[in-house]
């Protein structure tokens, strides 16, 4: 008989959308609903409803640091995603904390949400930082998780408007990746005008497309947290990484499909973490 696989641990760094449709609190609940025990360690905080943000407080770097260090000590981490880190010295200091912790006798996956502006356009990302995110933590991804314009701005042009634009952007975003070990560009194809939504995942050798089907719903807050938080809970689950992204878009969908069920502001409003318990 084999022998059950523990229950993964899944940490997220980001900031905290008091709302819960985004960031750590979004990424929790994201996480817990497929099979994965969450950690958080807060990168940035934020004033935040369904209709923007008003706010924005950095927390310190070294405070950022120093909650990583006391986590990785203790807890076993299987996954981690990173999504909102707000400024260049605290990307600076997630970098460095990662490299020290990483493990070398198990997998490790790490999943860059490159979150730079919210749904409602406000900035979450200082544009000075960019290319910290860029030459210290892409390197370090498993799984880059952007839309179009976090793309264009990564690649330094303009967000592309078609798929076949797209191909080519999947390739060059990998070109920027390491070449070690299975390292992938998951690209969201979401801002593509028409019914169909195409998302493409590339490995370097394989172009392998995840179709959807747009749904009707102006609940779109925290789509990307939770699909890459999905992703940083199923990837220690599923050894297949196309299978795994799979199901993590699947689940988005019926999240979004079952959102209009909550009451949770009435502007973007949350996807539903847990349409299929409540």
């Amino acid at each position: 008989m084999s022998t059950p696989r523990p229950i993964p641990n899944a940490l997220t760094i980001a900031g905290v959308d008091p709302s819960g449709g985004a960031g750590v609190l979004a990424d929790i609940k994201a996480m817990s609903a497929l099979g994965a025990y969450g950690c958080g360690v807060i990168a940035a905080l934020t004033a935040q409803n369904t209709h923007g943000v008003t706010g924005v407080a950095p927390v310190p770097p070294a405070f950022v640091g120093q909650q990583i260090d006391t986590l990785f000590a203790d807890v076993r981490i299987d996954a981690t995603k990173i999504g909102m880190l707000g400024q260049q010295p605290v990307i600076q200091v997630v970098a460095e904390k990662l490299a020290r912790w990483r493990p070398t006798d198990r997998a490790w996956h790490v999943v860059l949400d490159p979150v730079m502006v919210a749904k409602s356009g406000d900035l979450l990302l200082e544009r000075d930082a960019v290319g910290a995110l860029r030459e210290a933590l892409l390197p370090q991804a498993t799984m880059l998780t952007p839309n179009l314009p976090e793309a264009g701005v990564l690649l330094e042009e303009r967000p592309v408007e078609t798929v076949k634009e797209m191909r080519r952007v999947a390739e060059r975003l990998r070109e920027k990746m390491a070449y070690d070990g299975r390292r992938w560009v998951l690209l969201k194809g979401g801002h593509l005008p028409g019914n169909d939504v195409i998302d493409l995942l590339h490995d370097g050798d394989r172009m392998i497309e995840l179709p959807g089907h747009r749904i009707d719903t102006a609940n779109t807050h925290g789509t990307g947290c939770t699909l890459s938080a999905a992703l940083a809970a199923l990837l220690p689950q599923i050894d297949d990484v196309p299978e795994a992204a799979r199901r993590a878009k699947a689940y988005l969908t019926e999240a979004i499909r079952h959102s209009g069920r909550l009451q949770a502001g009435d502007g973007h409003g949350p996807v539903h973490h847990f349409h299929a318990w409540w």
